[in-house]
């Protein structure tokens, strides 16, 4: 918001390897999601990133 963006993309680690979301990954995405379209930016991805491998919302179709 200070430097005025227009979209987005949030990253997490899962330092135990898995790069399968979480209830709360889920929850975490719809409502950065939703505060996204109420400040109409928008919200490119949500990645989880573990050892060599990642997970995208965008890639599976997920973002809210």
């Amino acid at each position: 918001m200070l430097c005025n963006a227009v979209a987005m993309t949030i990253c997490h680690n899962h330092p135990s390897g898995n790069v399968r979301p979480s209830s709360a990954d889920d929850q975490l995405t719809e409502k950065i999601s939703k505060a996204c379209k109420t400040m109409d930016i928008r919200f490119l991805d949500h990645l989880i990133i573990a050892d060599d491998t990642y997970y995208s919302y965008a890639d599976e179709g997920r973002l809210y």
